[in-house]
């Protein structure tokens, strides 16, 4: 089965990454056109009442500076989730914000946990391990894209800087190494050059056969090229029927 049944462009690239993009969004712009405010709606480690955040959470953001800083990650790396991992990309989605959003709730600090960069963590994370655990090349490469793009994220799930979640964000990566380690998604194989196969005679290829046993280049004598003998005339007999006709 080629590459091309598995790594194949649908609208969901375009239309997940959208609609979430579209919802953050949405909830700041009603924070702002109501003069509300829906931190109480975040994650509040150690209170039943905090759980309801594990799903509300990702949705809200303390500032116009934290919205756009979520923004544009959460728009590349869900589009890449979902052309490179399509069959798995909601279970990753959804069951990785419940595991992010239980281990800020059992860890974190006591205060209102809000924000998307939780979900962040979490798909960078299963997007760079799991490239790495099924070894294909492509899968490989974006996990090193990620990595290149995204790997300074890696401090951040450390108390390194007051006012941030680390706890959401240690979640939301040790949630991405869980579930690229448990969930089971097909890869297509890879493809295998003659050389590369069981059944490969070294002998029978015209390649190596230009060469010796040292590796030196052996210049092969032409092909010798066989005249036709002579010319052959086919006749073709064709009978006039519009003579027959006449007489």
């Amino acid at each position: 089965m080629s590459e091309n049944t598995y790594f194949k462009f649908t609208n969901s690239v375009i239309i997940a990454p959208l609609l979430a993009v579209i919802a953050i969004w949405a909830v700041f712009w009603v924070e702002l056109r109501f003069k509300i405010n829906l931190n109480d709606y975040g994650i509040y480690p150690q209170r039943v009442s905090g759980l309801k955040g594990i799903i509300f959470s990702p949705f809200i953001h303390g500032s116009l500076e934290h919205l756009y800083n979520n923004t544009i990650p959460l728009a590349i790396l869900t589009a890449s989730l979902f052309y490179f991992y399509r069959s798995i990309a909601l279970r990753v989605l959804l069951i990785g914000i419940l595991i992010s959003g239980l281990f800020t709730w059992a860890m974190g600090r006591p205060s209102y946990h809000i924000g998307a960069s939780g979900v962040i963590y979490l798909l960078a994370s299963f997007i760079f391990f799991k490239g790495i655990f099924t070894k294909h090349y492509r899968l490989v490469a974006l996990s090193l894209i990620v990595v290149f793009i995204y790997g300074s994220m890696l401090w951040y799930i450390f108390p390194v800087e007051d006012g941030i979640s680390w706890e959401g964000h240690l979640g939301g990566f040790l949630g991405g190494l869980l579930l690229a380690f448990t969930l089971k998604t097909e890869v297509p194989p890879v493809k295998k050059y003659d050389w590369e196969k069981e059944d490969y005679d070294e002998e029978a290829d015209a390649f190596l056969r230009q060469f010796d046993e040292n590796g030196n280049f052996i210049e092969l004598p032409p092909k010798e090229v066989i005249p036709n003998e002579g010319i052959q005339i086919t006749y073709h007999y064709k009978e006039n029927k519009e003579n027959d006709s006449l007489e």
